[in-house]
C-alpha cells in the first residue's frame, strides 16, 4: 500500500510538518488541536483509516478469492465513529461482549456482518447474539455449545439456524509477546485439536444450531509470514478429517510499525496474498474471513500530550498529562513507542518520557530523544490508534481522553473527554 506522507510511516498517512515546523494530522495543526481540544487527546487521521479498509478490500478482491470477508477486530479500537467509518467501507465486524456488540449495532453493521467471539461468553451475550440474527458465533469451549442449547430450545426462531464457527488452537506460534499469543496448545482460547471431532458431534445435536467452519487466531503483532502458513496448514488437516465445512476464519495479527526503522512488517498485499496462497494449497473454502485489527488502526493515530515539568537526576524525567490512564500497552507488556516535540520533531536530548499516575511504572517511552524538551510543549506519540483507546481508564481519577478526527484541515469531536461529573455518574446514593 502506498502511504503518501512526508514523515517516517509511523505517522498516519499525510502527516507532515508545516511552514510553521509543526506536525500536521489530517492537514490539522496538532498545537492548534492540543488548544482546542486539550490534552491527552487520540487525534485520527480520517483518510489513514480508509485508505488501510481499501487496501485490504483491494487486496482480497485481487486474489480471485470469490468469497473473502475482511472483519475489523472491534477490540482495537472500540469507537463508534471509527466503528461506523468500516461500516461504510463495507468491512465486517468481530466483537468479544455485549458492549462491543451494542457498539457495532449502534455504528451501522449489518447483523449478520457480525462475528461474535469470547473465551468466557455468558448467557446474556449470548442471547443478545442470537435476538440480533449476527453472522456467526464462534464457539470457544463445550460449556458454550450447551448454553446455546439451552437458548435456543427457550426461545422460538425462525426458518434459519444460527451460523457458528469451531474456534481452535492449532498449536502455532508467531514471534511477539506472550501476552498477545493466542495459538499455541496451552491456550485459554479454543478447542484443543484433539477435542474438534467430540465438539463437531455436539454441535451437530443442537437443533437450531449450523457448524459452517473453523476459526483461529494465532498471536498480535506478527512481522513474519510464515506462523501464517502453518495455521493454513492445520486448517487444511482438519477440513481432510471433517469435510463439508466451507468457512475458514484465519483471525488477523499482522503486525504495524511502532518506532521508525524497528519494525518491518508485510505490505497488506503481501499478507492477503500469502494466506490466499496457502488456502488455494490447503483446501478450497467457499468463505474465508480474516480478521485485522491493528494493522487497520494502529498507524493512523497519534495521542498528543503535554509537559507538565522536565526533572534531570540520574536521567532526565519529560512528565506529560496522561500516561497509564490513555497507553496501558508500554506498562502492560513492554510496548515501544516513539514521542516528539510537535513543533520540533526530532531531538538528541536523551529522556524518559514518564505520565503523571503514581506508579513507577507509569513510563510511556523509556528511551524517548526530544528536542530541547520544556514545561508547555505538545508531546506527539504516533502509532498509538490500537488497543490504547480501547484501554483507557480512571487510574488516580484522571478523565479519559477525547478522540478526535482530522480530515483535509477539519476537525471534529467523536468523543468527548470525560466530566468530573461522569467519575460518580454511576453511584448509588
Amino acid at each position: 500500500m502506498a502511504i503518501g506522507s512526508s514523515l517516517s510511516r509511523v505517522f498516519p498517512l499525510g502527516s507532515r510538518v508545516n511552514d510553521l515546523g509543526r506536525l500536521e494530522i489530517g492537514g490539522c495543526d496538532t498545537i492548534e488541536l492540543a488548544r482546542e481540544f486539550g490534552t491527552p487527546a487520540y487525534v485520527v487521521a480520517e483518510d489513514d483509516l480508509r485508505s488501510r479498509a481499501r487496501a485490504y478490500l483491494q487486496a482480497a478482491a485481487e486474489t480471485g478469492q470469490e468469497d473473502f470477508g475482511v472483519v475489523f477486530a472491534s477490540k482495537a479500537f472500540p469507537c463508534t465513529a471509527v466503528l461506523s467509518l468500516f461500516a461504510e467501507e463495507g468491512l465486517w465486524c468481530d466483537v468479544a461482549s455485549e458492549g462491543e456488540l451494542h457498539l457495532a449495532l449502534a455504528a451501522g453493521f449489518a447483523p449478520e456482518r457480525i462475528v461474535v467471539h469470547g473465551n468466557a461468553k455468558s448467557l446474556a451475550e449470548l442471547a443478545m447474539a442470537l435476538r440480533a440474527g449476527v453472522g456467526l458465533i464462534v464457539i470457544d469451549n463445550f460449556d458454550e455449545i450447551d448454553r446455546l442449547r439451552d437458548l435456543l430450545a427457550g426461545e422460538p426462531r425462525g426458518a434459519e439456524p444460527q451460523q457458528v464457527l469451531l474456534r481452535i488452537t492449532p498449536d502455532v506460534k508467531g514471534e511477539t509477546h506472550e501476552k498477545i499469543s493466542t495459538g499455541q496448545a496451552d491456550s485459554k482460547f479454543g478447542f484443543s485439536m484433539i477435542d474438534v471431532p467430540e465438539a463437531v458431534r455436539r454441535v451437530a445435536e443442537v437443533h437450531g444450531l449450523a457448524l459452517r467452519g473453523f476459526h483461529a487466531h494465532i498471536g498480535s503483532q506478527l512481522l513474519d509470514l510464515d506462523p501464517f502458513r502453518r495455521e493454513v496448514a492445520e486448517f487444511g488437516k482438519l477440513a481432510a478429517r471433517i469435510p463439508g465445512l466451507d468457512v475458514w476464519d484465519l483471525g488477523g495479527g499482522l503486525g504495524v510499525r511502532y518506532v521508525a526503522g524497528r519494525e518491518s512488517p508485510p505490505e497488506i498485499e503481501e499478507y492477503v496474498a500469502t494466506l490466499v496462497d496457502a488456502v488455494r494449497g490447503s483446501g478450497s473454502p467457499r468463505r474465508l474471513l480474516i480478521e485485522p485489527g491493528r494493522s487497520l488502526t494502529a498507524n493512523g493515530c497519534v495521542t498528543l500530550y503535554t509537559v507538565e515539568s522536565v526533572k534531570r537526576n540520574v536521567s532526565t524525567w519529560v512528565a506529560v498529562d496522561g500516561g497509564m490512564s490513555d497507553n496501558l500497552r508500554p506498562m502492560l507488556y513492554g510496548a515501544r513507542y516513539e514521542a516528539h516535540v510537535a513543533d520540533r520533531l526530532g531531538g538528541s536530548v536523551s529522556c524518559v518520557l514518564a505520565g503523571k499516575h503514581c506508579e513507577s511504572g507509569d513510563v510511556i517511552v523509556a528511551e524517548a530523544h526530544l528536542d530541547d524538551p520544556r514545561a508547555g510543549d505538545v508531546i506527539v506519540t504516533p502509532a498509538t490508534g490500537a488497543y490504547c483507546y480501547a484501554m483507557g481508564n480512571n487510574y488516580n481519577g484522571v478523565l479519559r481522553a477525547p478522540v478526535v478526527f482530522c480530515k483535509d484541515g477539519d476537525a471534529r469531536l467523536v468523543v468527548r473527554r470525560d466530566s468530573l461529573e461522569d467519575l460518580t455518574a454511576r453511584d448509588v446514593r
